[in-house]
């Protein structure tokens, strides 16, 4: 068995990331070897970025199309490498008002976007175990889920500001964010949008 390694995450323009994911009716073995894969792969990927975490990561990032995410447990502590499954995650309800923030992906190569997301959310899942969890979150953890849980129905964070021209971003290499000319990086790139 190879480890899963930050190689195996899959960018934009493959397909599949742009494909709805299958809900999963019992947690096997394959299951939790896929869960163990993705966190496998998300501190790998981590590993290569020194001004960067990941935060989450969903199945179809290590082109697996199913309903899995994985959430990591402390946002502020890069050595703490633990993550949360959730096993067919729903937002059942938005609240709050929308709030716009920076987001990145390990999908997207180099392009960060400022998105509105709604600062709070209720979310249902099944846990490792196969029990049923309900939550609310906020904040940064709310803005987390919204994104993953996109990447479940073929959804990629760039979707939401995809007419904004103000709303795209790279990092440099001190790892400040600069904005991306529009027109030449992002309108017409057939690498994001085809």
């Amino acid at each position: 068995m190879f480890a899963v390694t930050k190689d195996d995450i899959i960018t934009l323009p493959n397909p599949h990331l742009r494909q709805k994911s299958k809900r999963i009716f019992e947690i096997s073995d394959e299951t939790r070897a896929l869960i163990a894969d993705m966190i496998d792969a998300a501190v790998d990927w981590e590993h290569s970025r020194p001004h960067e975490i990941s935060a989450a990561l969903a199945a179809v990032q290590v082109d697996k199309l199913e309903r899995v995410i994985i959430v990591r447990s402390d946002f502020d502590d890069k050595d703490n490498e633990a993550f949360t499954a959730l096993i067919n995650p729903e937002i059942v309800k938005y609240e709050g008002e929308q709030t716009y923030d920076y987001e990145g992906c390990l999908s997207v190569s180099n392009i960060y976007g400022y998105v509105p997301r709604y600062s709070k959310v209720r979310v249902k899942a099944l846990s490792i175990d196969g029990e049923e969890i309900r939550f609310k979150a906020d904040g940064f953890l709310a803005r987390v889920l919204q994104h993953e849980i996109d990447h479940t129905h073929g959804i990629v964070f760039i979707d939401h500001i995809k007419n904004d021209e103000d709303s795209f971003f790279t990092l440099d290499e001190k790892g400040e964010l600069q904005p991306l000319d529009y027109y030449e990086h992002v309108k017409d790139n057939h690498i994001l949008w085809d």
